[in-house]
C-alpha cells in the first residue's frame, strides 16, 4: 500500500498517536518502560513518548529483548493484512473485481471481506477500485494525453462513464483539465460578514473562490483567462448559503457546490480537508496520513496554500504538529475564531 513508504521516527509517532490500522505491518512500536512491543494501533493506554522506540520488524524488536503484546498480537498479524494487499494488487493489475472474485482469492466471506478491506484501506474494494481510475485519468491528463485517450487507457467504457461516476465530486471535468479552465465567466460579489469582507466568485458549476480581504484586483489575478461579471440576483440563494457557512462552520455545507481547478494531489488533499469534522483539527502529518502519504507533509502544506475556497474547504482545521494555530492565508485571528466557533456546543 502507498502508505507503507519510508517515514521518519515523527511520522511512526503520529500513526501510533493515531492508532492507524492502515500502518500495522510497516513497523511495530517497542516500549521499553513495559518492554512489550505493539502494532501502530494497539488500543493500549498512549505510552510516553520518551519510552517509545520504533523496529521494522517483529524480528527486530525481540532481538532487543523485547516481547509482542498479547493484545494486539503483532507477531500473527499478517493473514489478514496479506489477503487486502493481495486484493489491492489484483485491482491496480485487473481493475474493479467483484466481491466474490476478491472472496475467493483471499478465502473470506464476502460480506467479512468487504469490511476488513474498509477498516484496513478506508475505501471498500469498489471505492479503491473507482478512485484509483479517476487518479489515473488526471495523471494523464496532466501529462498531456488527450480527454478519451486518457480515459479508455484508465479502463473506462467511454466518456460518459466517467462523467457519471464522477459527477458531483470535487474536482474539474476532464476537459477542463486538459484545456486548464480558461474562457469561463466568474460572477462575484464581497459581502459584509462577521470576519470582515468576503470575496466570493462562482461559475455555472458552483463556488470557484471564497477569500477575506480581497477584491476584484486579487480574483483577477487568481484568475486571469475568465470573464468577471458583477452577480445579480440568480445568485443570492447560493450566496446566502455561503454566507451562513461562514457565519457557523459548524454547518453541514456539503450541499455547495464547488467549481475548483487543481493538480490530483491538491484535489486529494482538499477532499481530505473537507472529511475532518467540525470542531476537529489534524496536523499537516496526519493530514498526509490520511492520503496514504506520511512524508508528504511539507507538499500538503503547500497544496492547502493553493487552495482558493476558503471555509468551504476548510484548511483552517490545519495546524501544526504541537497544537499552535500555525499560518493562514487570511490571518491567525480568523482561523482562530473559525475554530472556536466550531468549538462551541
Amino acid at each position: 500500500m502507498e502508505a507503507r513508504q519510508a517515514m521518519d521516527d515523527e511520522q511512526r509517532w503520529q500513526a501510533v498517536q493515531a492508532k492507524d490500522r492502515r500502518f500495522d505491518g510497516a513497523f511495530v512500536t517497542g516500549v521499553h518502560s513495559t518492554g512489550i512491543y505493539c502494532r501502530p494501533s494497539c488500543p493500549a493506554r498512549l505510552p510516553l513518548r520518551r519510552n517509545v522506540r520504533f523496529y521494522a520488524s517483529p524480528a527486530d524488536a525481540e532481538a532487543a529483548g523485547l516481547r509482542a503484546c498479547k493484545r494486539c498480537s503483532p507477531d500473527a498479524q499478517s493473514a489478514e493484512e496479506a489477503c487486502v494487499l493481495a486484493a489491492i494488487a489484483a485491482i491496480r493489475e485487473e481493475g474493479a473485481l467483484t466481491l466474490d472474485q476478491l472472496a475467493e482469492l483471499t478465502g473470506y466471506s464476502p460480506a467479512h471481506f468487504q469490511r476488513l478491506f474498509k477498516r484496513t484501506v478506508g475505501l471498500s474494494p469498489a471505492g479503491f477500485a473507482r478512485a484509483l481510475r479517476e487518479e489515473r485519468v488526471r495523471e494523464a491528463l496532466e501529462k498531456g494525453a488527450s480527454v478519451t485517450h486518457a480515459l479508455y487507457e484508465a479502463g473506462y467504457s467511454g466518456p460518459s462513464r466517467f462523467y457519471a461516476q464522477t459527477k458531483g465530486r470535487l474536482g474539474m471535468t476532464a476537459s477542463d483539465w486538459a484545456g486548464g479552465g480558461k474562457g469561463r465567466m466568474l460572477h462575484w460579489s464581497v459581502i459584509s460578514t462577521s470576519l470582515g469582507d468576503m470575496l466570493v466568485a462562482a461559475s455555472e458549476k458552483g463556488v470557484c473562490c471564497l477569500s477575506f480581504g480581497e477584491g476584484e484586483k486579487e480574483l483577477r489575478a487568481r484568475f486571469p483567462g475568465a470573464d468577471l461579471v458583477p452577480a445579480d440576483s440568480a445568485l443570492d440563494a447560493l450566496f446566502r448559503q455561503v454566507v451562513e457557512a461562514v457565519e457557523d462552520p459548524r454547518l453541514d455545507n456539503s450541499h455547495i457546490p464547488l467549481d475548483v481547478k487543481g493538480t490530483a494531489f491538491q484535489q486529494r488533499c482538499w477532499e481530505a480537508l473537507r472529511t475532518i469534522p467540525p470542531g476537529e483539527t489534524r496536523s499537516y502529518g496526519e493530514q498526509a496520513a490520511m492520503l496514504g502519504k506520511p512524508g508528504a507533509a511539507r507538499a500538503v502544506g503547500s497544496a492547502n496554500g493553493a487552495n482558493r475556497i476558503a471555509v468551504l474547504i476548510p484548511c483552517h482545521r490545519i495546524v501544526q504538529a504541537d497544537g499552535s494555530l500555525g499560518g493562514y492565508a487570511y490571518g491567525a485571528e480568523i482561523k482562530a475564531e473559525l475554530l472556536r466557533r466550531e468549538g462551541q456546543g
